[in-house]
């Protein structure tokens, strides 16, 4: 378990590699609150009394195309220049960023290419054409998908939109915990998940700006852990096809933008197993009533397994999607109910699958 108290900021040299603040992060929210949905806060009497806390779940799963990502992808795309709305954009994403960018550009008129695993879920791939994107698909396993985005905009002149590492998506993310903040008050701990830090960066930068005594904690897939190696280390960590059941976390790395904003604002980082995020899923689906895709209950997970506690507190957690592929239930129900191969007085919150 931890208890974190003492903030990992960087050194003060870092901060001229800073490049988002909160004033950006309301700029987004005054730039699109036409467009974006104010997602619910849910709580829950069983939560509570389960983790000792008083426990709000800021629900994304409710914003449009079923997750945080509009809200970056319709900040960068509202900012874009005549001639780069006619040209195009260009993003590369499993699944989440790419229907994100694909609505905001159809919303906005831009034509929108997203370069997509051939492995991406079938619900995102069928939601991104239907929102009008000419969807590119690569086989990961000898390709990388900036490798191959980055020539495509190139040859055909478009505006590249990453799907995290982009001031304007990180600033449009951190438009989800001001408006949770704004809602519920004051909070002693956020827990967000994080895959290449587009929403946890944006998110700390909230929260440290609203509540500076805040403590926000990343979580990611124990398989996928490049980033809390990389935020324990202070260097900059990789992993290569991570194969986890949170496809929104399956990315290299953080970025030259995430990277120096996770070390600044955020608090601690910790990792959760396959089998605690697929218990967590299921366990929302029930209690909660919402669904929330794997990589959605990440950061509940931490919480709900007892990875973190912190009792008597009132603390924030983003249930960042709810893009869940109906069809492979059956199949992460399978996961979720194999027999632990530890022996049985072990925690569930050091389970390892």
């Amino acid at each position: 378990m931890t208890n974190p108290s003492v903030p990992a900021h960087a050194d003060s040299s870092m901060d001229a590699a800073l490049a988002v603040s909160f004033i950006d992060v309301e700029a987004a929210a005054r730039r699109s609150q036409n467009q974006v949905h104010r997602t619910p806060v849910i709580t829950s009497t069983t939560v509570d009394r389960m983790t000792q806390s008083q426990v709000f779940f800021k629900c994304e799963n409710f914003q449009r195309t079923g997750s945080f990502k509009f809200r970056g992808a319709m900040n960068a795309l509202v900012q874009l220049s005549p001639e780069q709305r006619r040209r195009g954009v260009l993003t590369y994403s499993s699944g989440n960023h790419a229907q994100a960018i694909a609505l905001a550009g159809q919303l906005l008129s831009i034509p929108t290419i997203i370069v997509m695993p051939e492995d991406a879920p079938a619900v995102k791939l069928a939601a991104t054409r239907e929102y009008g994107a000419e969807v590119i698909l690569y086989n990961r396993q000898i390709q990388t998908r900036e490798e191959l985005g980055e020539k495509l905009a190139r040859d055909r002149g478009l505006t590249l939109i990453p799907p995290y590492d982009h001031p304007h998506v990180i600033a449009g993310q951190g438009t989800v915990v001001k408006e949770l903040i704004e809602e519920v008050g004051d909070l002693d701990a956020l827990l967000v998940c994080c895959g290449g830090g587009g929403l946890l960066s944006g998110c700390a930068i909230a929260a440290k700006a609203l509540i500076p005594s805040c403590q926000v904690i990343g979580v990611e897939p124990r398989r996928a852990d490049d980033a809390t190696r990389s935020f324990h280390s202070r260097t900059l960590q990789t992993v290569h096809n991570p194969n986890t059941v949170a496809d929104g976390a399956r990315t290299p790395s953080l970025g030259k933008y995430t990277f120096p904003l996770v070390l600044h604002y955020v608090n601690d980082m910790v990792t959760v197993s396959e089998a605690a995020i697929l218990r967590t899923m299921f366990f929302l689906w029930e209690r909660l009533k919402i669904v929330v895709e794997p990589t959605g209950a990440v950061a509940a997970s931490a919480l709900l397994e007892g990875i973190i506690s912190i009792p008597n507190a009132r603390i924030g957690v983003i249930i960042s999607g709810g893009n869940v592929n109906l069809k492979q239930v059956g199949k992460l129900l399978v996961k979720v109910n194999k027999p632990s191969k530890l022996q049985p007085k072990v925690p569930w919150a050091r389970e390892l699958s």
